[in-house]
């Protein structure tokens, strides 16, 4: 068209910035279909589309700030634009008739009316260009205008039989596509209808018309990404989208009220700036309102999901969120209460209570969220909901169920939820197939779209919130064995002690009808009873300062192998130091004592009276030795692997508890020493302790924090 610049009225600077909208836009798009394209048609008519979009836009720009493009390329790419789009819908809405040989007349003679009206608009344009006569009286720009409307018009006859003939549940894919495609054509229908009836086009629809375009790139993009055999695969957040949708809303908001308020001060008269001002402020009050209301972020939220997205939950997201929850990464509340946060925030409900199965035969109420105003303690393992639960796992809609009862055929509700309005879902929790837990989510904040895709989601988030639930309850489980495992122990060291203290009283009274004249005997008695008074007395201290830390002492080896074997002399054999060098070590004086007279009596017991036990101390490395040798029975290796510290492992039937080697060496790796036993059966055994050496005498130490006093 030689003249058909002088149809447009002059253009601003805006055309500049409205055309390289389109530019940026459109050449986004391309670039993402053009990387995740698989070569299918349809994405490759998407890309051509797309990239011609991006190519007129810059024709247009280039026009519009240098005027360095003929006239017929602008027309010419504007009529190419025009046509890619209608190809790519004819492709579309061909697979709509894909085995319908009686579609209609308009779509079976679409594509031939595509290219006869495409290529009749191009000769003209390019006719247009000859200069000649009979080409100027003939040709009229005009007939062109109409050529844009006629294809216009086509363009939203194609829209219109793509989604009337597209299954209703299928439009959801293609919905954003027809207002996306179908908004192009329809501006175009305008602009030229309008040239059309004025005999030139209005310079403002002409700058608007790039801004216009570039608005309808994120609709196509989302109806891309729901037809994956189009190969977009862009991934569009959720949270921009909310946030982005919210900005928009709240300035639309603003530009509305701040319009309302200019009209208020331009005819207020008198008052008008003070009721503007007033209103403004009022109108801001109510904005900031809405946007911290958590029951309109979920109808945005929810109405964006509905709408924009084809499933209504972003799973990582909601994964990411439902483990830092759980895991109390995001949360100070108490386990139970972060599960039912996290069940109710799936699904925008503002409360709800958990029961737990208890030790009776009933689900006890063990936490509940927000304020539920639910007071039931207590739900009975025979109720109609416990066993519908149980047997069916479902999680139950008491609106559905109100609805249509004939989906939960068995199941009655309790008795109390008729007298709270706000009870609405039960969701299980199974300790793999043992329902042990149930939460009851009231109402929420806005209505949800009771779906296969809610409920998938609740019953995976129950799951993994149940399997958080059984580990705590399981650790909460073994601490508490283990707080009994510890008193047992105790109770089983203490009575080791007593028993061994009994025989040596049972020993002295036994000999007293023998010896009670005996001056030497009295003697020895006398101190075997102090003896024995002293160690139950330590004994009742160390029972009242259980737990606390030790204090330690430097002790003399030598010294102490002395007093054991002095007290172990009522026993045959009688022990007999063979060796004994200066050596220290630090530990609690009674404990190492202990340690040491078990294994000495083991030792006389192994060899009977006739036997011998023989004590060594001497020095190696650092570490004091002590060597406890017997000519007695022995022992297998495999016996010393598998019996010989394993606790209540005895030989000795009733007279043993089996608690005595297993003390004794638990104790000496607590100092960072060693307890190693050498044995051959019938030849005798070999115990030998190895203890941390101190080099100098200290009077006390505390291991707690090394400080010498």
């Amino acid at each position: 068209m030689r003249d058909g610049e002088n149809l447009v009225d002059d253009v601003s600077d805006i055309a500049l910035f409205s055309y390289l909208s389109a530019i940026v836009g459109y050449l986004v798009l391309t670039l993402l279909l053009l990387t995740s394209w698989r070569g299918r048609s349809e994405g490759g008519l998407l890309v051509t589309a797309s990239a011609v979009t991006t190519v007129w836009a810059a024709a247009f720009l280039l026009q519009e700030s240098l005027h360095a493009i003929p006239s017929a390329i602008i027309w010419s790419l504007d009529i190419i634009k025009t046509a890619c789009w209608l190809y790519f819908i004819w492709k579309i809405l061909n697979y709509a008739f894909t085995g319908n040989k009686t579609g209609s007349f308009f779509f079976r003679h679409s594509r031939q009316l595509i290219f006869i009206l495409a290529g009749t608009l191009l000769f003209l344009v390019w006719i247009s260009e000859i200069e000649n006569e009979w080409a100027n009286a003939f040709l009229n720009p005009q007939w062109q205008i109409f050529g844009h409307v006629l294809l216009a018009l086509f363009g939203l006859g194609l829209i219109e039989q793509l989604y009337r003939n597209t299954r209703p549940e299928q439009r959801w894919s293609i919905k954003f596509l027809c207002l996306a495609i179908g908004g192009l054509f329809a501006y175009d229908f305008f602009l030229y209808s309008d040239a059309l009836l004025f005999k030139r086009i209005d310079s403002t629809l002409w700058e608007a018309r790039g801004f216009f375009s570039a608005m309808l790139v994120p609709l196509i993009m989302i109806s891309a990404a729901r037809n994956p055999e189009w190969s977009l695969n862009v991934f569009i957040s959720r949270g921009v989208v909310f946030h982005s949708a919210t900005l928009v809303a709240a300035g639309i908001y603003l530009l509305i009220m701040a319009t309302a308020g200019y009209y208020i001060r331009l005819y207020g008269g008198e008052w008008g700036a003070v009721a503007q001002m007033a209103f403004l402020g009022g109108a801001i009050v109510v904005l900031i309102v809405l946007l911290f209301s958590g029951q309109i972020r979920s109808r945005i939220r929810v109405f964006l999901s509905k709408h924009f997205f084809s499933y209504t939950y972003d799973y990582r997201d909601e994964w990411i969120r439902i483990i830092s929850t759980l895991s109390g990464e995001t949360s100070d509340l108490p386990l139970p209460e972060r599960t039912i946060l996290t069940i109710s925030q799936l699904v925008e409900s503002p409360s709800g209570l958990l029961w737990l199965k208890g030790k009776g035969d009933s689900f006890q109420k063990r936490a509940e969220y927000g304020e539920p105003g639910i007071p039931i303690r207590e739900i009975k393992s025979d109720s109609s909901l416990v066993k519908f639960l149980e047997n069916k796992g479902w999680v139950v809609n008491l609106d559905e169920c109100g609805i249509l009862p004939e989906l939960y055929e068995g199941f009655s509700a309790p008795d109390w939820v008729d007298k709270f309005d706000n009870c609405w879902l039960f969701v299980p929790l199974f300790k793999g197939e043992q329902l042990f837990g149930i939460i009851l989510l009231t109402n929420p904040r806005t209505p949800i779209n009771w779906n296969w895709e809610v409920i998938d989601l609740l019953k995976t988030a129950s799951n993994q919130a149940a399997s958080y639930l059984i580990l705590d309850e399981t650790a909460r489980e073994l601490a508490e064995a283990r707080q009994f495992e510890g008193f047992n122990r105790l109770s089983a060291f203490v009575i080791h002690d007593l028993k061994n203290l009994i025989a040596q009283l049972t020993l002295v009274v036994r000999n007293a009808e023998k010896h009670s004249g005996n001056p030497e005997f009295m003697k020895d008695a006398i101190g075997t009873v102090d003896h024995a008074v002293g160690k139950m007395n330590r004994l009742m201290t160390q029972l009242k300062n259980a737990g606390s830390a030790e204090n330690h002492q430097n002790i003399e080896l030598g010294a102490l192998l002395e007093s054991v074997v002095e007290s172990r002399s009522v026993q045959q054999p009688v022990p007999i130091v063979k060796k004994a060098e200066l050596a220290y070590t630090s530990a609690n004086k009674d404990r190492l004592y202990a340690a040491i007279e078990h294994i000495i009596q083991n030792a006389q017991d192994a060899a009977t009276a006739k036997g011998k036990v023989d004590l060594r101390l001497h020095i190696e490395e650092k570490r004091a030795i002590v060597e406890i040798e017997d000519n007695g029975c022995g022992m297998d290796e495999l016996f010393i692997r598998n019996r010989l510290f394993k606790p209540f492992e005895t030989t000795k039937g009733l007279t043993g508890m089996g608690i005595g080697a297993y003390e004794s060496q638990e104790y000496l790796h607590s100092l960072g020493g060693e307890l190693l036993v050498t044995s051959s059966v019938g030849e005798g055994s070999l115990f030998r302790l190895e203890l941390p050496l101190e080099e100098r005498p200290v009077t006390n130490s505390s291991r707690d924090n090394g400080v010498l006093i």
